[in-house]
């Protein structure tokens, strides 16, 4: 059997996450990898209502909000992630830990290192062995996004530049685990950077 590898695409709202996460799909399929797509939040039944709830419900204290987040990624890696690493699957997600990290610790201000740590609680300190970070100017993502916005998605552009900031610390601090990508660049040039950083970590050959 082979080992499981757990990829998450991370980056600011209209990044193009998940046109990448299709485009990747594809490629380890016809390279005879299992592969599972899910998403967070909103990759199991009750994370489907969790994302209801904390993207279009009413508002909430920004404590509660990542405690939502957190309650959501446990679900996700309980019921759909780690069972997929386990029969040697490769799973992608759109958003994992990160994205509380940079929208509620730092954007809302809760605190970086914080929410860092109850998101590893959350998931049993599991985490991707590649993360790539879509990086996009909070204004073109808007752009891109049109008129529809969700309750995150309508924030400020500051919020959003917070956001975008604080993936780009993470990724540059620790190149060994995260990919950083001009989200500016084509989808065909960044799903070429992305197919070969798999090459150099062995996903593809």
């Amino acid at each position: 059997m082979q080992d499981g590898y757990f990829i998450a695409f991370e980056g600011g709202d209209g990044a193009g996450k998940s046109t990448q996460v299709a485009l990747l799909a594809e490629v380890l399929r016809a390279a005879g990898r299992e592969v599972v797509i899910t998403r967070q939040p909103g990759g199991t039944e009750l994370g489907r209502q969790l994302r209801e709830l904390v993207l279009h419900g009413a508002a909430m204290a920004p404590r509660a909000e990542v405690l939502i987040f957190a309650a959501d990624k446990a679900q996700h890696v309980a019921e759909v992630i780690a069972p997929a690493l386990a029969l040697g699957q490769v799973v992608v997600t759109d958003r994992y830990t990160d994205s509380s990290v940079a929208y509620q610790g730092a954007a809302r201000d809760l605190g970086a290192e914080a929410v860092h740590e109850l998101q590893m609680w959350a998931v049993g300190h599991l985490v991707p062995d590649l993360t790539i970070v879509v990086d996009l100017p909070a204004a073109e993502g808007r752009r891109r996004r049109g008129d529809v916005h969700d309750r995150l998605e309508s924030e400020a552009d500051g919020f959003h530049d917070a956001v975008r900031a604080h993936f780009g610390a993470m990724a540059r601090g620790n190149p060994q685990r995260y990919l950083l990508v001009d989200g500016l660049a084509s989808p065909e040039q960044i799903h070429a950077t992305v197919l070969e950083r798999l090459q150099v970590e062995g996903v593809l050959s």
